[in-house]
């Protein structure tokens, strides 16, 4: 179940997509160019809204620049439109949301590390980590998301500057 947490946290950073994104000095210039950039189809199960929900793309020009340092670590940052589709397995009530948002993920060498979304983010957190950080499960958060997360893929801190946009699990009831 850990495994699925670091899933979470990394659908987490792949919808963050969208506007420009920067990094630091130190990593000016190495690593790859912009590459384009695939989002997944996936289904949460139910323990995150009472029901299934099926994510799927429906707008999606994404661009990814991933840059490694010395000491193991890297960043990857995400940039271009982006869109969910989010549908209640039981019942087929679906939305459709855009998330513009830009996304930086910065992976320790060892495992560790933080994630920081900007603008209009998709996000997922498991109901323990929901209740812990005070946010709901499946949403989209307007403002500057950071989470930073342990080598297992726990997270250890959330903060948003910023609010809840939607609830999806609410919308999709």
């Amino acid at each position: 179940m850990r495994r699925f947490g670091v899933i979470v946290a990394l659908g987490v950073m792949l919808g963050m997509v969208g506007g420009a994104v920067t990094a630091s000095p130190a990593l000016a210039g190495r690593g790859r160019k912009w590459q384009v950039f695939s989002s997944a189809t996936f289904t949460l199960p139910a323990r995150f809204c009472g029901f299934r929900v099926r994510v799927e793309p429906v707008a999606s020009k994404e661009f990814i620049k991933v840059l490694r340092t010395a000491d193991g670590s890297m960043t990857e940052l995400l940039t271009g439109k982006f869109g969910q589709s989010y549908t209640n397995l039981g019942t087929g009530k679906a939305i459709t949301e855009n998330a513009p948002g830009s996304g930086k993920l910065t992976t320790n060498a060892d495992g560790s590390g933080t994630e920081v979304g900007r603008g209009r983010t998709p996000a997922f957190c498991t109901p323990a980590e929901a209740r812990r950080f005070v946010l709901p499960t499946v949403s989209i958060l307007a403002g500057r998301l950071t989470i930073s997360f342990d080598s297992a893929g726990n997270f250890t801190s959330v903060t948003l500057n910023g609010h809840v946009q939607v609830n999806l699990c609410a919308a999709l009831s």
